[in-house]
């Protein structure tokens, strides 16, 4: 399977659970919805945004498939960003910031695999 469709697989199903799902992904991530009434909503525009991205990914081709994994790069990098920064305000537990931390990390340098694989 070509790199960037494994990607943009994976974007969709994290996206649909998240949406379908939201409490469910969100204690898989160890985030703890009893804590937080407002997760749930904020993991269903995650959601949406994952499936949007993986699918319009996964239907371009050529040079608009390369810059759409470009923008999920960026998307990820800013997820990573996100995680970082509520890990230094404490305002999530710390293996739950560095699983969340990691997996967008892990998608960044992914993505820039797949990418360089592409080229040739």
């Amino acid at each position: 399977m070509d790199p960037v469709t494994g990607i943009s697989l994976a974007r969709i199903v994290l996206g649909v659970c998240a949406y379908l799902a939201p409490d469910l992904t969100a204690k898989l991530f160890g985030l703890s919805p009893a804590e937080n009434a407002h997760l749930p909503y904020m993991s269903r525009m995650f959601g949406a945004r994952e499936v949007a991205l993986g699918g319009v990914t996964l239907v371009a081709r050529g040079t608009a498939r390369r810059n759409l994994a470009l923008v999920g790069m960026a998307v990820d990098a800013a997820d990573a960003t996100t995680g970082a920064l509520e890990l230094k305000a404490k305002r999530i537990p710390l293996a739950a910031g560095g699983m969340l931390v990691a997996v967008a990390a892990g998608a960044v340098v992914s993505g820039g695999l797949a990418l360089a694989r592409n080229r040739g």
